[in-house]
């Protein structure tokens, strides 16, 4: 089984971020899912470019892979999380979540990473579902165009609670902009669990064409908390066979944004209970159980 394990740094905030990097590549991680936010090469900060260049280096030093990522919760403004988002009613404060997308899909041509992860926002109340669909396309279409001029995917999330939270909103989203080659699907594992019919192992299977990103963790069916391997509901061996079996190339990422407080003990714990998955061990099988 072939997969390329990652750890995301919005897992790791306690941490800078070349001390971050490092400590994957000790560990054994082969990628790093880098979200763009104030402690972690801040996308609005001075001298961006010569910041950028610095994280490739380092990067190209340790052997990791990257995939860029967008979810930071206050990085645009510091009082509503993930505001403003895609589907804002005010037009310049969408502009400006798509201009943050944009640069950060400079960003990733710059660092050579496999594509940039987004997600839909938070319907605002009051907003009805076609306005809120046409916001979302006109908004992403620059993004879209700035994909296809770098060669770097744009892989949406499909989000629990988002207008775009399912795998079937993902593809609604693709008819609706005419299927654009640089659309691609980022596919949160713990999501499925948490809210797709199929199993997860199904939505793998289901989403193949169009995985662009992964990003794992264990969840219960219902709730959406990311949680460590072990203390959710999910199976995992047959989930990686799955994901293998797709011949998927990018980066597998762990997504444990609240655990950044035991960051460096979860990502040597996450990459031991991965590898004993996918080789169907007794620590990858476990469920429900104590953290791994």
């Amino acid at each position: 089984m072939t997969l390329h394990l990652g750890y995301g740094t919005n897992g790791l905030t306690d941490l800078r971020l070349d001390d971050a990097l490092g400590l994957l590549a000790d560990l054994g991680y082969e990628g790093v899912g880098l979200t763009l936010d104030h402690m972690h090469l801040d996308p609005l900060a001075p001298d961006l470019a010569e910041r950028t260049r610095q994280v490739r280096r380092r990067l190209t030093s340790l052997g990791l892979r990257v995939t860029v990522e967008t979810g930071a919760r206050y990085v645009l403004d510091p009082r509503r999380k993930h505001g403003p988002s895609l589907l804002d009613a005010d037009p310049e404060a969408r502009a400006a979540r798509t201009a943050l997308l944009v640069r950060a899909v400079d960003v990733a041509a710059e660092l050579g990473a496999h594509a940039v992860h987004c997600f839909s926002g938070v319907t605002p109340p009051g907003t009805a579902p076609d306005t809120a669909w046409k916001r979302l396309t006109e908004a992403l279409a620059p993004v879209l165009d700035a994909a296809d001029r770098t060669g770097i995917p744009l892989a949406v999330e499909p989000e629990p609670g988002h207008l775009l939270a399912t795998l079937a909103d993902f593809h609604h989203l693709r008819a609706l902009l005419g299927d654009p080659a640089p659309l691609g699907l980022t596919l949160d594992i713990g999501h499925c669990q948490c809210l797709e019919e199929a199993t997860p192992a199904q939505c793998v299977r289901d989403s193949a064409p169009w995985l662009r990103h992964v990003q794992i963790e264990d969840m219960r069916r219902g709730v959406h908390e990311h949680l460590p391997f072990g203390d959710g509901e999910i199976d995992f061996p047959p989930v990686l066979a799955a994901l293998a079996a797709t011949g998927y190339q990018g980066l597998t990422v762990v997504e444990l944004p609240r655990h950044s407080h035991a960051g460096p003990e979860l990502a040597r714990t996450s990459i031991d209970f991965l590898r004993d998955a996918m080789t169907g061990g007794a620590i990858g099988k476990r469920r429900g159980g104590a953290p791994c």
